[in-house]
């Protein structure tokens, strides 16, 4: 068995504006792996700044696992803790490899077409008719659910935009969501939340900034709205510290991105976790080419989950990989008549 690696930085069509600033380009990681005349194509997607595995030593890592692969995904996951985005990318270099033709990894209704997956429209951080131009054009594009970036421009202009879609569409019509991404002081925090649920919103990502845990916890007992937790559970890796996060903070949503949190098996241990607890949970990418979105997406739809998910990233950049992903109407297909354009390799 051998594994290879390149990096791919994928182009963003347009700035994407977030809490931590603007961004034009993503840096990410495909690896390949060959077996017995069979490939098997997998994506470690980080996200400097924000992945637990932001570290110099990352793609001496990957030269690491190539130099291993003989060990097995099981033991190489154990081995690579501290590298969420590379367990993740060996989930499914091996997956793809066990599969028939490299990209099917998980055969559903979704991967032969005859089913969707329901996904949020997301609203990036721009000023305010920027922002309100791109919510226009998401409901004409017939999403129902709806999810801002907010922390970028003065919290007054963004509750307008909030009113500005409540007083067109009621709770029922569209379902709303934001995410602060940790922008909120905590000083703040709770007299901004009761001004949010005003406008009848599904939930509220990460209000303030992670590791204040008495702080998000009293927010979470006290709050008019639903408390998702996204950032806060990048870097807890060990079994029992996820039980003590979730029974310490109590929230009413974790959200859970594969490349962040440990693939595939990490999300199935923290979604336990969460349903032993009556914690929802959805699934989100974290900007991943196609290759990894897709792994993502099919998985997801194994789990059975109605609520809409994160998964409407695809379609951000200019030399993403061409993929039978397709979204239509607030939903991802996967059409079985379309044609991957893979990347070649150097």
């Amino acid at each position: 068995m051998k594994l290879s690696y390149q990096r791919h930085d994928l182009n963003f069509k347009k700035p994407s504006g977030t809490s931590r600033g603007i961004l034009t380009q993503k840096e990410t990681w495909l690896i390949k792996l060959e077996s017995e005349g069979k490939t098997g194509l997998g994506e470690c997607g980080i996200l400097r700044s924000l992945s637990f595995d932001d570290r110099p030593d990352y793609e001496a890592t990957l030269e690491w696992v190539a130099n291993n692969i003989h060990l097995g995904l099981d033991l190489l996951w154990e081995k690579l803790l501290e590298f969420p985005s590379i367990q993740f990318g060996l989930e499914q270099a091996f997956k793809s490899l066990e599969s028939d033709d490299g990209m099917i990894l998980f055969p559903s209704d979704f991967t032969s077409g005859k089913a969707a997956i329901a996904i949020n429209g997301l609203i990036w951080m721009e000023d305010e008719a920027g922002m309100k131009s791109q919510i226009d054009d998401k409901i004409k594009e017939g999403f129902n659910c709806v999810k801002l970036k907010i922390g970028a421009i003065d919290f007054e202009s963004e509750l307008r935009l909030l009113r500005y879609i409540r007083t067109q569409f009621t709770a029922e019509e569209i379902e709303l969501r934001v995410d602060a991404n940790g922008g909120f002081d905590y000083s703040d925090a709770l007299n901004n939340l009761f001004k949010l649920s005003e406008f009848q919103l599904h939930s509220i990502e990460q209000p303030i900034k992670t590791k204040q845990y008495d702080s998000m916890a009293e927010l979470c007992e006290a709050t008019p709205l639903p408390i998702a937790l996204d950032e806060e559970l990048i870097g807890v890796i060990k079994f029992n510290d996820k039980k003590k996060l979730l029974d310490k903070i109590q929230p009413q949503f974790i959200i859970l991105k594969p490349s962040l949190v440990g693939g595939f098996r990490g999300c199935t241990e923290w979604i336990e976790l969460a349903e032993a607890r009556g914690i929802g949970w959805w699934i989100t990418s974290a900007l991943e080419s196609n290759i990894g979105l897709n792994a993502i997406a099919q998985w997801t739809f194994t789990l059975n989950n109605n609520m809409p998910q994160g998964l409407g990233t695809g379609s951000l950049y200019t030399n993403n990989f061409e993929s039978p992903l397709v979204v239509q109407k607030g939903q991802l297909w996967y059409d079985p008549f379309l044609k991957w354009s893979l990347p070649s390799w150097r």
